[in-house]
């Protein structure tokens, strides 16, 4: 498998992982993360810090998570499209959206956090699915 690539909207920011495996693959339905993403859950990928490169420029929001840890979003400052975060939680690893990798179908979660915070209508499915409110 190549290196996994993701993106901004316009492709100024991009990263690369060196590694192909993620880490982790979660599904967060924290309010937090709902207003952050414009939806009803959000959905990222982790690779340890020193498998990823950036290239481009960032701007940074720190954000605190309804667990009440801080994480810092790296979004584009020309089209706003959030690229990467890290989490005070998970040190030393570095979170990718989905919906930014350039092969977003890539992967798929294995973990889905905040449960009692999901919309009813939404239902994340697999039998290996490890849950938690």
């Amino acid at each position: 498998m190549s290196d996994i690539t993701a993106s901004c909207g316009c492709g100024q920011l991009r990263v690369s992982v060196r590694e192909a495996a993620p880490t982790r693959v979660s599904v967060c339905h924290c309010l937090a993360c709902k207003k952050r993403t414009g939806s009803a859950f959000s959905v990222q990928a982790r690779w340890p810090d020193d498998s990823v490169t950036v290239e481009g420029r960032s701007s940074v929001h720190v954000r605190i998570a309804e667990s009440g840890n801080p994480a810092d979003f790296h979004f584009c400052p020309e089209c706003g499209a959030t690229v990467f975060f890290q989490t005070v939680n998970l040190p030393g690893m570095t979170a990718i959206p989905l919906g930014a990798l350039d092969d977003p179908f890539a992967f798929a979660p294995t973990i889905t956090v905040f449960e009692d915070r999901r919309n009813p209508w939404v239902e994340i499915v697999g039998t290996e699915i490890e849950r938690y409110d």
